[in-house]
């Protein structure tokens, strides 16, 4: 079986060393760079099936980085899943991160068992959507002017291409497959996340976040129904005057 190849972006040399070790021992291939130039230098030599990036680095932080590469994804550099390592725990740098495409944080000091499991989760997510477009799934979703294609991992807005994070998509999905169902915070972390994940609905209000702000005025599809968690609503329902 082909080990995973991951990119670890970290200039503390012993946080680096310690991240290694432990996904060497878990089976993984690993790369290591020491800064955000760097990493982009690696991405253009060889291909990684996902990024380590710490948020704090010299030159080009882990913000930059992010945002360059979920921009320029569709020039060959990544499309990689990337999760966060951060120092900075507060709820304005985990929005901030996630904003700027990141599919997870993990703010340190962590457990090196948290990090492979979550490593792990998505690179499972990664690998589904690369088998649903192998096995020519083509069940494109299309509520209103938006459109969902599985298969190519691409969201339209009437003609306009959304740039989503994994996570994103995943959540948008979710919510698109049922429109007008209503579900919790858990449900919509078990069905993106996968249940061995550990992440809190806090987390899953934060992606919602993003993923209205991406959308813009049709941000207001994904509505909050309070005291239980999301769903996605129609122009009908609008137009019924259905109220939750």
């Amino acid at each position: 079986m082909k080990k995973h190849h991951i990119l670890i972006v970290e200039d503390d040399s012993d946080i680096q060393q310690l991240v290694s070790y432990n996904l060497i021992r878990a089976g993984f291939n690993v790369t290591c760079a020491d800064s955000g130039e760097e990493a982009l230098e690696c991405l253009q030599r060889e291909s990684f099936d996902c990024i380590l990036l710490d948020l704090m680095l010299p030159g080009l932080s882990g913000i930059e980085v992010c945002r360059y590469l979920r921009k320029n994804k569709k020039d060959t550099i990544t499309s990689a899943p990337i999760i966060m390592l951060t120092a900075k725990g507060e709820e304005e740098d985990i929005i901030v991160g996630l904003e700027s495409g990141a599919d997870d944080y993990i703010p340190k000091p962590f457990s090196p068992k948290v990090l492979i499991a979550r490593i792990k989760a998505v690179l499972r997510r990664s690998e589904q959507g690369k088998e649903n477009k192998g096995a020519g799934y083509r069940q494109t979703l299309t509520i209103d002017n938006l459109s969902i294609d599985p298969a190519r991992h691409e969201v339209r807005l009437g003609e306009e291409l959304l740039q989503l994070t994994m996570t994103e998509f995943g959540i948008l999905t979710f919510l698109a497959k049922k429109p007008g169902w209503v579900f919790t915070r858990q449900q919509i972390i078990d069905s993106v996340r996968g249940y061995d994940f550990l992440i809190t609905p806090r987390a899953i209000d934060v992606q919602i976040f993003g993923l209205r702000k991406k959308m813009r005025g049709a941000g207001k599809m994904i509505e909050t129904v309070r005291g239980i968690g999301y769903r996605l609503k129609t122009s009908r329902e609008e137009e019924d005057g259905e109220i939750s």
